[in-house]
């Protein structure tokens, strides 16, 4: 879990299916010391395990990545550059109780990582 260390957010704002949340990177995170020293990147494992966590808390359940059907990594965040970026996460809900996700983490014009794939409730929050 890289809530309230690595990464933090602003409650989401929900409209339908669509929440919008502010992400805070802790550029003095550990994770940074090999990744790389001087100039902070965060880690792609990193965007895919945030759009994860804030999923989790906008369906109150933990869950699982069954299909990650498209992930793109289009820009490096420096969290000195870039302490504070955008997540916009779509999710639906299918009949099978699969949530199907796009994703988009950005800041302004800059879109940093796309994703769009399928996860499973594991259990209730």
């Amino acid at each position: 879990m890289l809530q309230n260390d690595f990464f933090y957010f602003t409650p989401p704002q929900i409209e339908g299916n669509v929440a919008k949340t502010v992400l805070e990177i802790n550029a003095g995170h550990q994770i940074f010391e090999g990744h790389f020293p001087g100039n902070p990147i965060v880690p792609g494992v990193c965007m895919m395990q945030i759009v994860k966590e804030v999923l989790e808390q906008v369906v109150g359940a933990k869950t699982r990545l069954l299909k990650a059907g498209d992930m793109k990594f289009l820009a490096v965040i420096n969290p000195n550059d870039n302490r504070f970026v955008n997540l916009d996460l779509t999710h639906i809900i299918m009949d099978d109780s699969n949530i199907r996700v796009d994703a988009i983490i950005q800041k302004d014009t800059t879109v940093f990582f796309k994703f769009k794939g399928i996860f499973i409730k594991n259990e209730e929050v």
